[in-house]
């Protein structure tokens, strides 16, 4: 018997079989969006300005009076670069959730604050603000960090200073100019919290500016480090429309299923939708759209 056509993929066969799994995840997406009426997009990475190009690629076509959710992995990035993303994604929608699955920190937690709710799971983790600088082995420093360590440095040098070749050849890849950069950006994270939680439309300036002033502490001031934790308790009594997810139902259960399918990939920086898919992974370039 001849195959019904109607059932076939449009793709060729051999093009189907290699993208098999990038179709089952959208496949994944598509019923969520079926189920819970919203649209429904994915992006892991850290953040940073190109981040931008893809991340419009998966929500450009979300009709602006359909709920977005955006499942959210990210160890941070560029805060400024943050506040961009949440504005388009705000921008192209009625109301914003955030899901995180697993931690979404600094540049991410950012995005985080500019949704209407948030949607976490008892190990979800939120984070200081801190900016985050990206270092040659692919790694991630935060400000704070960098600047501990010169200031640290230089005080033992000034101290001992037949030590300085070996503080040098430790800090060997941080710049002057980095170490400026750090300060600039540090004096930055109060401004951007205000521009993050202004990105949410519905907000009012008098709630942003109590927002603000509950989460200064947690989120700048308090953190001795960038691994500091901040869960969905934390969020609630900062006032943040923050939800624990329903562990047993069905709609945490289906984002845990999509989730262990990227987890399973190993490392990769995705942005994905129902119809758009880029996977990238150091240092090569996206693997289809």
């Amino acid at each position: 018997m001849a195959a019904d056509p109607s059932t076939l993929p449009s793709q060729s066969p051999l093009f189907h079989a290699e993208q098999a799994d990038r179709y089952e995840r959208q496949a994944l997406i598509g019923r969520y969006e079926e189920l819970y009426q919203c649209g429904l997009v994915v992006l892991i990475d850290a953040i940073f300005p190109n981040s931008v190009t893809p991340f419009e690629e998966i929500i450009y076509d979300n009709p602006p009076n359909r709920d977005l959710h955006l499942m959210l992995a990210s160890p941070g990035g560029d805060g400024e670069t943050a506040v961009r993303l949440v504005r388009a994604a705000q921008a192209r929608c009625r109301e914003l959730t955030v899901i995180v699955p697993d931690v979404a920190k600094s540049a991410a937690t950012l995005m985080a604050l500019g949704a209407h709710s948030i949607l976490m799971a008892p190990a979800s983790d939120l984070g200081p603000i801190d900016p985050q600088f990206p270092f040659p082995d692919g790694s991630l420093v935060a400000a704070k960090d960098i600047i501990a360590a010169v200031d640290d440095a230089t005080a033992k040098v000034q101290a001992a200073p037949d030590t300085y070749p070996i503080h040098a050849a430790l800090l060997s890849d941080v710049s002057a100019l980095m170490v400026q950069q750090a300060r600039s950006e540090l004096l930055r994270t109060g401004d951007l919290l205000e521009e993050a939680l202004a990105s949410n439309p519905d907000r009012t300036k008098t709630q942003v500016a109590t927002l603000k002033k509950k989460l200064r502490v947690p989120l700048i001031q308090r953190p001795k480090t960038h691994a500091a934790i901040f869960n969905v308790s934390d969020a609630e009594k900062a006032g943040l429309r923050a939800a624990a997810a329903d562990l047993d139902g069905e709609q945490w259960q289906r984002i845990w299923r999509l989730w262990a399918k990227y987890f399973a990939m190993g490392p990769p920086r995705v942005y994905e939708g129902v119809r758009a898919s880029i996977i990238l992974r150091w240092p090569t370039e996206p693997q289809g759209s």
